[in-house]
């Protein structure tokens, strides 16, 4: 039995290569005639080709354009992000920081400053033997009128700080022009015993002549004193009592202390209401112009006599 289908089975076995040749000559005499067809065509139908073909060879044109297309596309991403890595990787370099290293600086030799010399001012107020001196000048004795040790004493009926200048300038002058010390309220109830006080006004200007010639000192009250002659008698150690009118030291009137000249040719004033103008160094012209009224000028030349 076994033998019976084995010589079947190679019966039939020729008989199914048979048909199989015969189809693939089949196929391929089919090409043939379509291909000389298509030949045929190509030369002298070339409408009739491009009918037959073009539904075959159009989408395969398109997806070769297609894949075409995509490779290009994948080059540009690759492009771009290659380019965009690059971009990255720089900015990072760039804003990292990176230490630098200098040299060394030559060591500094460290050389002694020179300590400068001091300047005196030309005028300050020091102590000496308990009392405020006004240097610069004739150096003199220098009081401010509202000072707490006598500013609520009294001259005649009103305090001394407000109304004393004319009691205040004339004890500078004599403590420092005589032997005999005076402070200013020594000086008011001096005044106003010699009638020298004008109720709720200060002094009368005839304090200045007067108490200078009680103490024993000449007085001149120069109405047509210029700059010069006010300098030249401050050079020669004389004093001076301005009463100043409107400007840098009174609103209505205020006696003031000359005590000496600078080399530069400024005048040295100790102002009985204030300290900051006592360290001041002031124009000869001013003081005379702010010391003139109606043409005349309110200035008492004061010295030691015989000097």
């Amino acid at each position: 039995m076994k033998y019976s289908v084995d010589l079947a089975e190679q019966l039939v076995r020729p008989r199914r290569r048979g048909k199989s040749r015969l189809a693939l000559t089949l196929v391929l005499a089919l090409l043939c005639v379509g291909g000389m067809e298509l030949a045929f065509c190509y030369f002298f139908s070339p409408v009739l080709f491009h009918r037959i073909t073009d539904p075959v060879v159009r989408p395969v044109v398109q997806a070769v354009q297609a894949a075409q297309a995509q490779v290009r596309l994948w080059q540009f991403e690759y492009a771009r992000d290659n380019l965009a890595d690059n971009v990255s990787v720089r900015l990072g370099e760039y804003f990292t920081p990176h230490p630098v290293t200098h040299p060394r600086p030559a060591p500094q030799v460290s050389l002694p400053t020179p300590t400068p010399l001091p300047t005196p001012a030309v005028t300050q107020l020091v102590q000496e033997n308990g009392r405020t001196i006004l240097t610069g000048g004739l150096p003199c004795v220098y009081y401010n009128q509202n000072d707490p040790a006598w500013r609520d004493q009294p001259f005649g009926s009103d305090p001394l700080g407000p109304y004393g200048c004319g009691p205040t300038a004339m004890s500078m002058v004599v403590s420092t022009l005589t032997d005999q010390p005076m402070d200013p309220a020594q000086m008011a109830v001096w005044a106003y015993e010699h009638d020298y006080w004008c109720a709720g006004s200060g002094a009368y200007l005839t304090i200045v002549e007067g108490a200078s010639k009680a103490f024993g000192l000449d007085c001149v009250l120069n109405k047509q004193c210029d700059p010069a002659a006010l300098t030249s008698h401050l050079k020669a150690g004389g004093m001076a009592i301005a009463l100043m009118g409107p400007g840098h030291f009174s609103e209505l009137g205020h006696f003031i202390l000359l005590h000496g000249v600078t080399e530069e040719g400024k005048v040295l004033v100790a102002d009985p209401a204030s300290r900051e103008n006592s360290l001041t160094l002031w124009d000869p012209q001013l003081i005379v112009k702010e010391a003139t009224k109606e043409g005349e000028v309110r200035m008492w030349l004061i010295k030691k006599p015989g000097a």
